[in-house]
């Protein structure tokens, strides 16, 4: 099996004493939607920025298609979509594209087509013209999406893609998430909704720092005998809030 990242004996600790991630071992698959499930504040998050190199690591092993994780080679390989936007919000929706377009290399002749087709990915054509500072806040998602699809990077980080967004919408994204997988794309998607976890290819269960179960959805309710991914994740923390 081809690995886009393999993790070592993981831990990493925040503000010298609370330590956020605790023994992690884990191997991710090429070309799969993965997603890294859990409540607010169990290390999602952490080990994300661990996984794109900008975490310091306090101990263990990172790698991401066989380079360390941070390495400057992977710079182009690698898309990262913060929960934070990182729009400019004095400019329109094409202004911001036009500039992360131009500053990913890409020529004037291409940017044209490559703006075209982002925007049809995420559904923003109509407000291509739209100051950032006038969307809501899914709509600022899409566009922050946007810019990480950029590029046709070999693996996506998405940090909470779909917060705030309506159902329809979500369903979309979703569908889009698949196709991108489908020709190749591995994508990381950190969510806390365990609605959402039934939709990828391979399952990441964390809590408190530690990684309770790493399987398919298939297999995780086959493995604990219940009907959704919410129940087996109770039933293998037991039950525990």
């Amino acid at each position: 099996m081809e690995l886009s990242v393999k993790i070592n004996n993981l831990s990493i600790t925040l503000g010298g004493h609370f330590k956020a991630l605790k023994s992690i071992n884990l191997e991710l698959p090429v070309g799969k939607t993965i997603g890294f499930i859990g409540p607010s504040g169990a290390g999602k998050t952490t080990l994300i920025r661990g996984i794109v190199g900008s975490l310091r690591i306090s101990s263990g092993e990172i790698s991401v298609f066989g380079q360390a994780a941070g390495s400057p080679i992977l710079r182009e390989q690698i898309t990262y979509m913060t929960q934070e936007l990182s729009l400019y919000p004095d400019l329109t929706v094409k202004e911001n594209l036009k500039y992360f377009i131009t500053m990913a290399g890409h020529s004037r002749k291409s940017s044209v087509d490559i703006l075209n087709n982002i925007l049809e990915l995420v559904d923003m054509t109509n407000r291509s013209e739209s100051l950032v500072s006038n969307l809501s806040t899914g709509q600022k998602q899409r566009v922050s999406l946007a810019v990480a699809l950029i590029g046709s990077p070999k693996l996506m980080v998405l940090d909470e893609p779909t917060v705030g967004l309506d159902p329809v919408l979500r369903e979309k994204l979703w569908h889009l998430f698949a196709k991108l997988a489908s020709q190749g794309t591995t994508l990381i998607i950190s969510s806390h909704s365990m609605d959402e976890a039934g939709r990828c290819d391979d399952l990441v269960l964390i809590r408190d720092g530690k990684l309770v179960a790493h399987s398919s959805p298939e297999e995780l309710l086959q493995r604990t005998g219940t009907k959704t991914v919410e129940e087996s994740f109770l039933k293998l923390v037991g039950g525990k809030d």
